[in-house]
C-alpha cells in the first residue's frame, strides 16, 4: 500500500478516483476529527461501504458503521490508496519495466521519449512516484 503522503500528493495532482469494490481509502476530514479515525484504512465493499453516484458527485455510504457517527462522505473527504496493480494500470503505455534491486524496486517509465526510473523499497510506492511524475508532466 502506498503512503498517505503519496496518496495525498496524487490526489492534489489531479488523480481521479472511481471507487470500486476492494478499493482502500483513508478519511481526509478537518482537523477536529480524531487522528486515529484519519489513520484508519477503509475498504469499499457492497456489505459495508458502497459507492453511490449522484448528480453532484460520488458519495461513499457507510452501512452499519457503529464505531463512530458517519453515514456518508464525498470523494473530496477521502484519500484513495491505490493498489500496485491499479498504479501500474494508470501508468498505461508509459510503463516499461519493474526490476528488483538489492534493497529496492525500480519502476521504469518513458514519458515524452525520456526514460525515467523511480526506486523505493515498496513496489507500490515506486509505481506511485512514477505516476505522480506522469501526472505532473501531463499538465
Amino acid at each position: 500500500m502506498i503512503s498517505r503522503e503519496l496518496a495525498t500528493a496524487l490526489k492534489g495532482a489531479g488523480l481521479v478516483w472511481h471507487p470500486a469494490s476492494g478499493d482502500r481509502f483513508q478519511l481526509d476530514l478537518p482537523d477536529e476529527v480524531e487522528p486515529e479515525v484519519d489513520a484508519e484504512v477503509f475498504t469499499v465493499s457492497e456489505m459495508t461501504i458502497e459507492s453511490h453516484p449522484t448528480p453532484s458527485g460520488t458519495i461513499l455510504g457507510f452501512n452499519g458503521t457503529t464505531e463512530w457517527a458517519l453515514d456518508s462522505l464525498t470523494l473530496a473527504d477521502a484519500v484513495w490508496l491505490p493498489r500496485e496493480d491499479q498504479l501500474r494500470e494508470l501508468l498505461r503505455s508509459t510503463f516499461r519495466s519493474l526490476r528488483r534491486r538489492d534493497d529496492a524496486f525500480e519502476v521504469e517509465v518513458e514519458i515524452a521519449g525520456t526514460a525515467l526510473r523511480f526506486e523505493h523499497p515498496e513496489v507500490a510506492e515506486a509505481y506511485g512516484r512514477a505516476l505522480l511524475e506522469l501526472i505532473g508532466r501531463s499538465r
